[in-house]
């Protein structure tokens, strides 16, 4: 008799290869990891260590806060001349992916302004013109 406590597989009830799904998992974190140090390695000798956004200075001490952003948001995108990078601060890289992600729902809900497709269709206008009445009272106070 099998053991009962083994883990099983939702669907189809079969025990699950622990083993070999760590073996999948390890080796997908190590490629990750080379990739990583690929690019991450190359950026640091090209680039001064400073954070391209708040201008915060980095050194050997504080290195590990400072990361790649892609440019492009294509993180398999590496040219060698580093032209698809800059180097963030972790605030900074997190506030740009914050901002990416906003323009991504921005799109899916049907509020892409200029990169959805140009200037007016279907998006709202302002209409309120706080200047509207400011010739009238300068025109008053002549």
């Amino acid at each position: 008799m099998a053991p009962t406590d083994a883990p099983r597989h939702g669907k189809t009830g079969k025990p699950i290869d622990t083993a070999k799904l760590d073996r999948v998992v390890a080796e997908a974190r190590k490629a990750t990891d080379e990739r990583a140090a690929g690019y991450r390695e190359q950026a640091l000798k090209l680039y001064p260590w400073v954070c391209g956004r708040c201008s915060r200075t980095f050194d050997r001490s504080n290195l590990r806060e400072l990361t790649v952003h892609h440019k492009n948001m294509d993180h398999d995108h590496n040219p060698p001349d580093g032209s698809n990078w800059e180097l963030l601060c972790l605030y900074c890289h997190d506030n740009e992916h914050q901002k990416y992600e906003e323009h991504l729902a921005a799109l899916a809900a049907g509020r892409g302004g200029r990169a959805a497709g140009g200037g007016g269709g279907g998006t709202k206008q302002t209409t309120h013109n706080p200047f509207e009445a400011l010739a009238d009272l300068l025109k008053r106070n002549e």
